[in-house]
């Protein structure tokens, strides 16, 4: 999966945590991370899913190490951020990935408040707390650049729940408002916003027929692959994107266009 592909040397030793690192789309950046000679730091929830990350990256002659936390949870975020810290040194790059479903597809009048709040929570609320604690260090240290993750659904009306869509919109607003506050310091933070990616969980669901029928309706004909979404954010992560913050890049195959 990390042949041909553009890397980035500005990004080598560098320390990168993604969250939700331990499949889809975090793990193909962890992947593609490691072969721009970051050292990446896979977090997730399943201790399992996030060691067969870090030693796929390892057989590829890669730096990671796992971390497990639960990211609605501002104290275990801060103890992943000292342990980080401590194996290897202050994060230059953070990949804000992680987040939890929210209710299955529906009228929005039969949402739950419980499954309200956790969607909102496991989403924005997560990438909150996950900002408020690497951000600190980052504008002291004058420099680092963060990729939040969004979706499609923040842009547009879809089928999917309401409370998502809430969620992943606030996301994106977020992401802005803390480019305009952070920019004096020399931290970027930009979103990515990507549309039906392929990944193992959307394989499990859709035959290949669906698959095939859904990919007909994007303007440059396939469904994204995680690697789409991951190469996207190794730029936003490098300097090559070092004139871009507040930035939302609608990784969607021409689906999306604003």
């Amino acid at each position: 999966m990390t042949e041909n592909i553009p890397t980035y040397p500005d990004l080598i030793r560098k320390v990168a945590v993604v969250t939700g690192g331990s499949g889809g789309i975090g793990a193909a950046t962890c992947r593609l991370l490691a072969a721009s000679g970051a050292r990446v730091v896979v977090h997730g929830r399943d201790e399992a899913k996030i060691a067969a990350v870090v030693d796929e990256i390892g057989f590829d002659g890669g730096h990671a190490i796992g971390v497990a936390a639960d990211v609605t949870d501002f104290a275990a975020i801060e103890r992943m951020r000292q342990r980080v810290e401590q194996e290897l040194r202050p994060v230059e790059v953070l990949a804000a990935f992680a987040a939890s479903g929210g209710p299955p597809p529906g009228p929005t009048a039969e949402i739950t408040e419980e499954e309200w709040r956790s969607a909102i929570d496991g989403t924005l609320t997560s990438t909150f707390l996950t900002l408020k604690s690497f951000l600190p260090a980052m504008s002291e240290r004058g420099g680092g650049s963060i990729v939040i993750m969004a979706s499609s659904a923040g842009r547009v009306p879809t089928p999917v729940p309401t409370a998502y869509a809430a969620a992943k919109a606030g996301v994106m607003m977020l992401s802005r408002q803390v480019a305009s506050e952070v920019g004096a310091y020399g931290v970027r933070v930009n979103c990515l916003a990507p549309d039906s990616i392929l990944t193992e969980r959307t394989q499990r669901f859709m035959s290949e027929d669906q698959q095939q029928r859904w990919a007909a309706m994007f303007p440059l004909g396939r469904m994204g692959e995680p690697e789409d979404v991951a190469l996207a954010t190794l730029f936003l992560a490098s300097k090559s994107s070092s004139w871009l913050t507040g930035v939302t890049l609608d990784v969607a195959g021409g689906k999306i266009m604003l």
